[in-house]
């Protein structure tokens, strides 16, 4: 009998206790383990260079975004994949018009290329749109946010947006944009806009890329002849006062005025087209016909003097110089002796035993000389 209660006692179900914890829903793996397959077998499976060129002159959005992320990768193995297809692509490119387009923040640089990129498309244009967003010094990330900016632009079929980070390059321009214009020209885009972080110095290097610079300006924001380098405004092919509607329309009027006299003063382009002030909204979208006008009038004149071309075979060599400063900088910094020797040398410059000028020397002759023995 006892046998038989303690049997019946081991079967019993235990009772269910409030301090009792349910066991929970099993939790899916930290890593999605179907994503890390599909994204190594995408790095195994890399396209080649061809099928990148086949891809981008198609005029495939896709492979033509990948393409401009290899141009963007620091990775010296992208490098050289970016470097041979610009190269082939390179033939197929040089038909589009190139317009950079600059102002202080708060001038409503996107607003105004939404706008104007609308009226572009709706001519049976299509546009590339290289917005270069700034990088930040301490966490080196960027916000990227100008196709939430330019949503309507974003939907358009022949539109195309790509956000860059800067880098850190000079003046906030991202280094590859000039090969990236490239790419964008071989995949069938007729105009490519370049924007500025609208910083200072980033307004000299997209002005060395592009055919036609507009600046674009604030009504009411100050002394309007004294808020903007006079350098700056002798680079412009145009100057435009944006948000010329509702209470604005006279102070943008009045500031319209203003540049144009200033402009008078200034000696004639190497282009010998005089520059032109005009306003307009992009909210009601008026004045941006007129600026089109003035965009196809000033790359006609242009070619028909012979400047256009001599303009860009001039930046080609420019661009060149830069590479080549770029290319010897990286190889200096990345060279292992002198990246041992830095420290220490610099920390004699911060002691004061040797002169910065003094420093420089002895790093670049051991540079030198280690590139003499090899």
């Amino acid at each position: 009998m006892l046998i038989q209660n303690k049997q019946q006692m081991d079967h019993k179900q235990p009772e269910r206790s409030a301090l009792s914890v349910n066991k929970g829903v099993e939790q899916p793996p930290s890593v999605n383990l179907n994503t890390l397959k599909k994204f190594r077998n995408r790095r195994r499976n890399r396209i080649s260079v061809e099928k990148y060129k086949e891809g981008i002159i198609e005029g495939n959005i896709s492979i033509l975004s990948q393409a401009i992320t290899l141009i963007e990768s620091s990775l010296q193995e992208h490098q050289e994949i970016a470097g041979r297809l610009v190269e082939e692509c390179l033939p197929y490119s040089g038909e589009s018009v190139r317009i950079g387009i600059t102002g202080v923040p708060g001038v409503g640089k996107s607003s105004f290329i939404e706008s104007f990129g609308r009226i572009l498309t709706g001519k049976g244009t299509k546009l590339a749109v290289l917005a270069v967003d700034p990088t930040s010094e301490l966490s080196r990330g960027s916000i990227l946010g100008d196709k939430t900016r330019m949503e309507e632009l974003s939907a358009d079929p022949r539109a195309f947006i790509r956000p860059s980070p800067s880098g850190g390059s000079l003046g906030g321009v991202a280094k590859k944009t000039r090969e990236s214009i490239i790419l964008c020209e071989a995949a069938g885009f007729d105009s490519i806009i370049v924007e500025t972080v609208g910083v200072g110095q980033s307004e000299t290097a997209v002005h060395s890329m592009v055919d036609f610079f507009l600046l674009l300006m604030l009504a009411g924001a100050g002394d309007e002849l004294q808020g903007i380098k006079r350098g700056i405004m002798e680079m412009a092919d145009m100057i435009t006062i944006t948000k010329a509607d509702g209470n604005n329309r006279y102070p943008a009027e009045l500031a319209r005025t203003q540049y144009q006299s200033a402009l008078q003063l200034f000696p004639p382009a190497d282009s010998g087209w005089r520059p032109r002030v005009q306003t307009c909204s992009s909210v009601t979208r008026e004045g941006l016909q007129d600026i089109h006008s003035s965009i196809v009038e000033y790359v006609e004149y242009t070619k028909n003097s012979g400047y256009f071309i001599k303009n860009r075979m001039e930046q080609a060599l420019y661009w060149m110089h830069e590479s080549i400063d770029q290319q010897l900088k990286a190889g200096f910094y990345n060279d292992p002796v002198v990246s041992r020797r830095l420290k220490s040398i610099s920390n004699d410059v911060v002691e004061g035993k040797v002169s910065s000028f003094s420093a420089a020397g002895i790093l670049l002759k051991q540079y030198l000389d280690r590139q003499g023995e090899d």
